[in-house]
């Protein structure tokens, strides 16, 4: 899950060959999902990518600059999804556009599992995602705060909503729900556990 690109900062890795660079960062997703950035060494990604190792680092200098990439395209991609190509949803339609997202990362098992591992690995300060991850939720939370403010100022939303509970509770059920999808996909469906709390959720707090 990531968030709308108003509400991300963003770094840059300096790069060339944009078709290399696109198989690198492909590659690393899979691996980076499947073993956590400690499992995965550069040799592994280069091999996958058809690059020589120092060909990889010609690109990408280091270990941790591959997966700065990694997150900021799986952010784009993200990002470009909420928006639609226009500005960030607002009010319960912010829920509806994650409803989707949601909907949109039951088909993507190995970018789901690749937030789920670093975001756990990444609570330690020394990881090279912890800054990320701690942009991550800041800017998902100001987003959602925004979101429900934005709903309660058009009426959309009861005025005595309770925005940061309402914000760190849809956190809380998207996260514990990837979670438990990657452990039992055939018994858990993220779409319809995710819908059915934006239903509950507009039940209790509808303008």
């Amino acid at each position: 899950m990531s968030v709308p690109p108003r509400y991300r900062t963003r770094s840059r890795v300096d790069v060339s060959g944009e078709e290399s660079r696109a198989r690198a960062v492909a590659a690393a997703t899979e691996l980076f999902a499947l073993t956590g950035f400690k499992g995965t060494s550069v040799a592994a990604v280069a091999a996958r990518t058809g690059l020589s190792q120092s060909g990889l680092l010609h690109h990408f200098p280091s270990k941790a600059a591959l997966l700065t990439a990694v997150l900021e395209e799986r952010d784009r991609q993200d990002g470009d999804f909420l928006t639609g190509g226009g500005g960030p949803p607002l009010g319960w339609a912010a829920f509806d556009a994650l409803a989707a997202l949601v909907a949109r990362n039951s088909a993507r098992p190995h970018l789901v599992g690749l937030f789920v591992r670093l975001a756990a690995e990444a609570t330690e300060p020394g990881h090279p995602a912890h800054t990320w991850v701690h942009r991550h939720y800041t800017g998902l939370r100001r987003w959602l705060a925004n979101a429900v403010r934005t709903g309660q100022e058009r009426g959309e939303i009861a005025a005595d909503a309770p925005v940061d509970s309402v914000v760190r509770t849809t956190i809380a059920v998207i996260d514990g729900l990837q979670q438990q999808w990657l452990l039992q996909p055939d018994e858990v469906s993220m779409t319809a556990e995710f819908e059915e709390f934006t239903r509950t959720l507009r039940a209790r707090w509808a303008g």
